[in-house]
């Protein structure tokens, strides 16, 4: 009876931990950028992949760098998904909250990073951060037979 009693303890904390590898995450975060890509993926198991394209930096030469994030989406969250879609079509910017997984498991998605939630910001790709410059006065003629 005690041998059992080990063996199920033991199975306990084997499971446990493998159900908190699969479900659980080890970090959480947010990112901003545009939404460049969401596809509906996998054979067995579907799930949104997405692709953000976040802010570059200007280097020292006047370039700019743009990074490219990938992310998953459980297709059970549809209120994100939504709002993904609705940031393509209108290139609004968005900040993901996600999660990073342990491993990046075949039924979760291709990668480790998933988002939770989705809040869609009103700038879009064609708004100015600065005010627009005030306009050129328009030039006078200048009177030559006055003397100075």
């Amino acid at each position: 009876m005690r041998k059992w009693v080990i063996f199920a303890i033991f199975l306990a904390i084997v499971f446990g931990i493998l159900y908190y590898l699969t479900f659980g995450y080890y970090s959480e975060g947010k990112r901003g950028g545009f939404v460049t890509r969401l596809s509906n993926k996998g054979y067995l198991f579907k799930t949104y992949e997405g692709e953000l394209r976040m802010g570059g930096l200007y280097e020292g030469d006047g370039t700019m760098n743009s990074s490219e994030w990938v992310f998953s989406v459980s297709g059970k969250n549809k209120d994100a998904i939504a709002k993904l879609e609705e940031a393509i079509k209108s290139g609004h910017r968005v900040s993901l909250t996600y999660e990073e997984k342990f491993f990046a498991l075949p039924w979760n998605g291709d990668t480790k990073y998933f988002v939770t939630n989705v809040e869609v910001l009103e700038s879009g790709r064609g708004t100015n951060l600065a005010p627009p410059p005030p306009p050129i006065p328009a030039p006078t003629e200048i009177d030559t037979t006055k003397v100075l």
